[in-house]
Order: C-alpha cells, then structure tokens, then sequence
C-alpha cells in the first residue's frame, strides 16, 4: 500500500486555458467527450489523502463553456485518482443532465451488488482501474479486481484502465481473460520514443484489432516528445489504433489536464489535432458520435 504523503509533499498542478478558441470545424451533433474531470470546490468535495495531487477547482461552468465553443453535446466524466473511491463529484455533475452526461466511476472490492445497482441508475457505465497514479488503484491484487469484472458483466459495463501499456505485465492475456469489454486511456500511455515497433505495443494493437477493447484518443501531451503543440510525433500512433479497429476508438479533451508536464495546451488546439489524426469524416464521425453512443448508452 502507498505511503499518506503530508499535505505539503503532495504538488499543486496547472490550471487549464480558460479561454478556448473556435475550432478549425465544429463537432459534428451529439459528439460526445468521453474522457474529463471535475474537481471542486474543495470545501464541497475533500481530495483523498493518498492523492498524488492536488488540482485547482476545474467547475462545470468551466466545461461547459469549453464544450459550448466546441460544439461538444455529451460528455463521460471518469473518476481521477484525487478522489479515490469517493464518487459524488462526478455523479453530481451527471445528475445535473442525465441525458447528456454519464460517468465511470471507482469501486473497492468491498462495493456491493445494491451500490453498483445505485451506481448505475446514477448514470455509471463502468469502473475506472487507474495503474498509474496515487491513489487511484483501490485493489491489492488482480483477482480481487476481477472478481469485480465479474459482477459488473450483468449490468453491461465496462472497465476502463489508466495504464502504461508497453510497462505492464502480461497486459494482453489479463484483458482477455475478462468477462467485459476494456477501454484504455490515453492511448495506451505510452511514451513515443519507444516507437511503433515496440513489442507490447504491436501486442496491444492487435487485441484492439480483436475487438473487445477500446482505446481513447486522449492525452497526447502525456506521450509526446515534444513541448508543446503540435505534438507531430502522436500522430502515427494515433492513426495506427484508428487503422486497428475504428469502430473500437473514442475522444475526449482530458479536461482540465491534471498534472501535465509540459505547457498546458489550449483545449482547441487539441481537438483540431484530431483532423491531423483521422483525416477520414466518416471515422471522425464515428468516433465523435456512434463510438461512444455505443459503448456509453446515449
């Protein structure tokens, strides 16, 4: 189990571009931003001690105004680490438009059948698993997050990961052992200097390619070499997971980027990149669109 950190070792990370700028094309009706957060207001909603973290208050006033000038209509917001297993921020923000919002939340292996039934009438589609950052694995070991996996398989969910794909394990034979469909963030999170001929990233592609996995087009700036936009060297990895299995690739802003570590881009910025990424309007739409309408019952 991680160390508590005190509060004074536990960084502050930058704020998002509160001033996003029109996009090169406005998103097509009912594109949906399958991967963001909320945080605040901290009187309202305590940050979890085992965080690695702490983020300024990001509001849905904020996002929504981001997703205003976007022409984004719906939106997945997924559970960070900073809050642990504590979902109310997230399910607030889903209750505030049920029809246009959804969630996935974090569970413990002590969550029970009647709280996943809650979960789910609260807008839940799945449970995050979060192998990268503190706080976010409430799991000791796999077979307990699998018996999980089992129990959520009646309600049609999924499991999302927070992973480094390229740095985990036998990735591969452990999602395919799941009874659900898995999604995995940010593009496998894996840094672009270990390039498209790295061995475990060629294996994750091709489970992608087999089709009970998904992948998000999300957080570039977590594996660019670059410093800031446009992050060119993204763009083939990109295009290979969209070659892999396009009906199987979603998108989302990563709002309000915690932690990044290079400059914060601005939000339009990075949803202009997806035209560098998927040239093809029909698989932009789907990805927009049908993908995620899919997977996340709009």
């Amino acid at each position: 189990m991680d160390q508590v950190m005190s509060q004074a070792d536990i960084p502050v990370c930058a704020g998002y571009d509160p001033a996003p700028r029109p996009p090169k094309r406005a998103a097509p009706r009912q594109a949906c931003d399958t991967h963001a957060h909320v945080f605040g207001p901290v009187e309202r909603y305590a940050y979890s001690p085992r965080r690695g973290y702490t983020p300024p208050d990001a509001l849905l006033a904020a996002y929504q105004h981001l997703h205003a000038v976007l022409g984004i209509e719906r939106a997945v917001l997924t559970q960070p680490s900073v809050y642990g297993i504590d979902n109310q921020a997230i399910l607030d923000v889903v209750a505030t438009d049920p029809q246009r919002y959804r969630a996935v939340v974090a569970v413990g292996r002590d969550v029970t059948d009647a709280e996943l039934k809650a979960f789910a009438r609260a807008g839940a589609t799945g449970i995050r698993i979060n192998l990268v950052d503190r706080g976010g694995m409430p799991f000791d070991r796999w077979s307990d997050f699998e018996a999980v996996a089992k129990r959520i398989a009646d309600l049609g969910w999924h499991v999302e990961f927070l992973v480094h794909v390229h740095a985990f394990e036998d990735l591969v034979p452990k999602l395919t052992r799941l009874p659900v469909d898995s999604v995995i963030g940010h593009m496998g999170y894996m840094p672009t200097r270990e390039g498209l001929a790295n061995p475990a990233w060629r294996r994750f592609v091709d489970h992608v390619a087999g089709g009970r996995c998904w992948v998000k087009l999300t957080g570039p700036y977590r594996i660019t070499g670059a410093t800031e936009t446009p992050y060119a060297d993204v763009v083939p990895f990109a295009r290979a997971l969209v070659a892999a299995r396009p009906d199987r690739i979603l998108w989302g802003t990563d709002w309000p980027h915690p932690a990044a570590k290079i400059a914060m881009p601005n939000d339009t910025e990075l949803f202009d990149a997806l035209i560098d990424w998927v040239p093809d309007v029909s698989q932009r739409h789907a990805i927009l669109v049908d993908n995620p309408a899919r997977l996340y019952g709009f």
